[in-house]
């Protein structure tokens, strides 16, 4: 009430604020940006030990249609020494995001969308008959859908359902729509059809098909605007403007789709996060870590590609990339914050992928390492001669004891000594002993439980080694296998079918080719589009 004077504190009642305000948490900075751009930067204060004041935090970004990244982040808690510090005694996070609200648009502009205009380039007024502009738009409209020219036949179909829309009084808008719902389910857009010849020999594909062979090959979507042109001009099979449109699309950063989809396939890294480290061995591991594993070999193999570099460089490189969290997991110093960063490497405990955090983490169970399996993954996806399925009814590993009393190496050569367990073990085991060194989260370690780490490894072929270096070296002197095995896995990539056995000369010379042009990754993307698959097709003959 107006002039009541507010309750006095008591000193005991001042004294338990200050203890409070001493004891609770500090203030963290938040951060919401929209396409790496800042929107809202403002501060989180703490009201606990362990808790955060709730709230909401509000802003309107003028943004144009399409999609955008969006990210709330508290960029602080990347350089906590251990993330269970923002863990509170429920086990719970003590700040998080709990939601994000996206409502709009505000005050819309009445005018056509631009999407609307590239659609409608023919001077229509909306809501007007127009039968050329109808003709423009859908024969436009198809050959981008069915990425080729289209027939008149073709064209007339679905110039008739504009026709039939604007019969029953509808505009052209709407017979459009309708033209466009027929051409998105038929078959010409939904798959890559291919004209076959009447002769029963394989012949080159069309300047079309070709184009649309490169865009999906190294964008995983249509031909642009580039490729039409030369595809319409029959350029596209000129070698001397085939590799320009090749370095061209390399360089363009729809070429990132060689990264989420080629190298995500053939490293394994849709397997990371589908199976979680145990919480309770490794609780430093979380999401945002794993996903960090995934951003470091993805912005790996990318600096690969766009720099052109040697493919060897997989194996073994003197770089790569690492955020704060990620580097302190490594014990990489120097490197803070949310921002992923290049960093160089000595090549004695990192480089290449194999020390990866990603591959080592799919290369392990939930609960430890496994030699066997870090050999096999060496085996089935560098080398590319992956051993054949254990026999049934093999007794698993006894993990009783493994760490207290005896060490997993020691269990595993008991393991060997099973006859019918040996010849598989005796190939995968000494490499995955190689990277013992790197826990089940890829994680530097001396010691497993109470017994010192045993690297050393001897292949069948007498070869021996210690270490993820020394592995390494094996695997660089075996070049000509890893590059064979790279060279199947892109060749296979690119033609979206598995390789056949007549596909194998093809395979050779390519490899030969990468190798004798120092095995930069243009010269394997240049060979595997040059090569008789890539280019040509065989005719569908019917079968009596």
């Amino acid at each position: 009430a107006a002039g009541q004077k507010p309750p006095e504190i008591t000193p005991e009642q001042l004294k338990a604020r200050e203890e409070a305000s001493r004891n609770a948490a500090p203030p963290r900075k938040l951060i919401f940006a929209v396409d790496g751009k800042p929107v809202i930067t403002d501060v989180v204060e703490g009201d606990s030990a362990f808790g955060y004041s709730r709230g909401e935090f509000t802003t309107r970004v003028p943004v144009k249609a399409g999609e955008h990244f969006l990210r709330a982040s508290y960029p602080e808690l990347a350089d906590l020494k251990d993330p269970r510090e923002n863990i509170n005694p429920d086990m719970r996070r003590g700040l998080f995001v709990d939601y994000l609200d996206i409502v709009g648009p505000f005050s819309p502009s009445p005018a056509p969308p631009e999407s609307y205009q590239r659609l409608f380039t023919c001077g229509h007024v909306p809501g007007k008959h127009n039968p050329r502009c109808a003709r423009v738009v859908v024969k436009n409209l198809m050959e981008r859908a069915y990425r080729r020219p289209v027939t008149e036949q073709e064209l007339a179909s679905k110039l008739n359902l504009v026709t039939l829309a604007q019969r029953e009084g509808d505009r052209l808008e709407e017979g459009v729509r309708l033209a466009l719902q027929a051409v998105l389910s038929s078959p010409a857009f939904l798959f890559r059809v291919e004209a076959d010849s009447k002769s029963a020999e394989p012949h080159a594909v069309s300047d079309y098909e070709l184009a649309s062979r490169l865009s999906y090959f190294l964008w995983a979507s249509m031909p642009d605007r580039e490729l039409f042109r030369m595809a319409k001009e029959q350029k596209l099979h000129d070698p001397a403007a085939q590799e320009a449109q090749v370095r061209r699309m390399l360089a363009d950063p729809k070429a990132h789709n060689l990264v989420d989809n080629w190298a995500a396939q053939w490293l394994q890294l849709r397997s990371l996060g589908r199976t979680k480290p145990d919480p309770k061995r490794f609780p430093t591991v979380d999401d945002e870590l794993l996903d960090a594993m995934r951003t470091e070999t993805g912005m790996f193999v990318e600096a690969i590609i766009k720099e052109d570099r040697s493919i060897l460089d997989f194996i073994d490189a003197p770089f790569t990339f690492v955020n704060g969290p990620l580097a302190r997991h490594y014990g990489i110093p120097g490197v803070n914050g949310e921002e992923f960063q290049r960093v160089n490497l000595d090549g004695e405990q990192r480089g290449g992928v194999l020390t990866q955090g990603a591959i080592l983490t799919v290369s392990s169970y939930p609960t430890r390492t496994s030699p066997p399996v870090r050999g096999k993954w060496v085996l089935e996806n560098l080398l590319g001669t992956p051993p054949p399925p254990p026999p049934p009814d093999v007794p698993s590993l006894n993990e009783s004891n493994i760490g207290t009393e005896v060490s997993l190496r020691q269990r595993l050569e008991q393991h060997r000594k099973d006859p019918s367990c040996s010849p598989c073990h005796n190939v995968m085991d000494p490499i995955g002993f190689g990277l013992e060194n790197y826990n089940a989260v890829g994680a530097w370690r001396t010691e497993d439980g109470k017994f010192p780490i045993e690297t050393a490894g001897t292949l069948p072929g007498g070869k021996s080694f210690s270490g993820s270096k020394g592995l390494k070296e094996i695997l660089k002197g075996q070049s000509d296998a890893f590059v064979h095995n790279v060279t199947e896995k892109m060749l296979t990539y690119s033609l979206g079918r598995g390789l056949e056995r007549s596909d194998r000369p093809t395979v050779d010379a390519i490899a030969s080719q990468v190798a004798a042009q120092n095995y930069k990754f243009s010269a394997l993307v240049l060979e595997v589009v040059k090569s008789k698959p890539f280019q040509m097709r065989g005719a569908e003959v019917a079968k009596p």
